[in-house]
């Protein structure tokens, strides 16, 4: 072999050793990659040297009646209350490093299961105080691969505005509404701002599947797996409350409304019937709807009839979202006849705890271990265990201010059983 051929057999086998060893290196990088992005355990929320970790949650929620009590008693001291709370000052400084800010409340920087990516959702959030609610709420069910359209009160403290826009900064698929209202309770702004939301969520992405619209004072009670395979389950339909019209409810959409300095008024008018002969069913707020529902919420003239009627009325939040998944030809409706009627119980939607619903034995609920606001309970650590062998996605309300730490359990709860689950995928 002359000094030519030895040349090239020896460039052959150099760029061999390359080639493998650049192969070598790229599986191991991969590999090691994979390893760490296996190891979980630096986004659980135990160990934090959180304030709100002086109690056992897992005890909380198992019951532990001396542990719930510590935690009460815990809860409405004002050293504990001024070392959980995060003000809005707070958040607008925290936010001005984005990456510092994700990695220290935590947030999830990828999709925890290749299901739970394949499956985006849409998330609209109508706020208008308390952004520490807010921001847990945010944390809690944030993904990288869903979208979170939040809509601002336009009468909200400016302080609120600004920390909200701060967080909101921090990440690409969290965006402020284009269009803001000013929302006035049991007036239609407070579907405008749900309608605002579903609008934008729509033409934002084609791959989402499922619509939830929640407030600040909600709070999941399932991990985003669980909601997808819930989801999954309705098999494109969709779960909200929708049952018969009460009687004595009739006059919030046969009367016309007014708003006046911030307060919707019946006046003596009566409105015309509601077009094309639509029944009128009662429901709630929320809602999980399918992408084709929400299609067809934005495009369809009856619809659209239905909702210029709606304006004038009182609390159209509790009676269209029930109606239109009474009507035939919307995407996932259910018939009208009775035996058909869905209660807020049987809903995966909301679970919410009112206050004339309490009780023992054949109660609906067992009695709140919180307060009341507007007949609705505010949940204490007493409600977690309870709450938690529901069927629903979200509970309302909770509320930092009052009982931080039934929203931290929750938090350390889901986020352990997020990251468990994914060691059994």
């Amino acid at each position: 072999m002359g000094w030519k051929g030895i040349r090239q057999k020896k460039f052959w086998r150099l760029l061999l050793l390359g080639l493998f060893a650049c192969l070598s290196i790229l599986v191991l990088s991969v590999f090691v990659y994979r390893e760490i992005q296996l190891d979980y355990s630096w986004l659980d929320f135990k160990h934090d040297d959180n304030p709100d970790d002086r109690c056992d949650c897992e005890k909380i929620i198992k019951g532990d009646e001396e542990e719930v009590e510590q935690a009460k008693l815990l809860s409405i001291t004002k050293a504990f209350k001024n070392q959980t709370r995060i003000s809005d000052d707070q958040y607008i400084n925290l936010t001005r490093n984005c990456e510092r800010f994700r990695m220290t409340r935590k947030y999830l920087p990828f999709s925890l299961s290749e299901e739970e990516e394949a499956y985006p959702l849409a998330y609209s959030i109508v706020v208008h105080h308390k952004v520490q609610n807010f921001e847990r709420l945010l944390r809690a069910i944030y993904a990288p691969q869903n979208f979170y359209c939040i809509h601002v009160d336009t009468k909200s403290p400016e302080s609120t505005r600004k920390a909200i826009d701060a967080i909101v900064s921090c990440f690409d698929n969290v965006f402020v509404a284009n269009k803001l209202v000013k929302v006035v309770y049991a007036s239609w702004s407070r579907v405008q701002a749900d309608l605002n939301c579903m609008k934008e969520l729509y033409y934002l992405n084609k791959n989402w599947k499922y619509f939830i619209n929640l407030c600040g004072q909600d709070f999941p009670m399932k991990t985003n797996l669980e909601i997808v395979r819930a989801l999954k389950k309705l098999k494109g339909g969709n779960s909200m409350e929708t049952e018969a019209m009460p009687l004595g409810k009739e006059y919030r959409w046969k009367k016309r409304h007014i708003v006046n300095d911030g307060i919707v008024q019946t006046t003596n008018e009566d409105k015309e019937p509601p077009p094309h002969g639509i029944k009128i069913f009662s429901g709630g707020a929320y809602m999980v709807v399918s992408r084709d529902f929400t299609r067809f919420v934005l495009e369809d003239p009856k619809v659209q009839d239905l909702i210029k009627w709606s304006v004038d009325t009182y609390s159209p939040d509790e009676f269209l979202w029930a109606t239109l998944q009474r009507m035939p030809g919307v995407p996932g409706f259910i018939r009208g006849h009775p035996k058909f009627d869905v209660s807020d119980m049987n809903s995966i939607s909301r679970l919410v705890k009112w206050m004339y619903h309490e009780g023992a034995l054949d109660a609906v609920y067992p009695p709140c271990q919180g307060i009341h606001v507007r007949a609705i309970c505010v949940y204490g650590v007493g409600d977690l265990g309870w709450m938690l062998e529901q069927n629903h996605l979200f509970a309302n309300k909770f509320d930092t201010e009052f009982d931080p730490i039934a929203i931290r359990c929750l938090e350390e709860y889901l986020r352990h059983r997020a990251l468990q689950k994914q060691d059994k995928l």
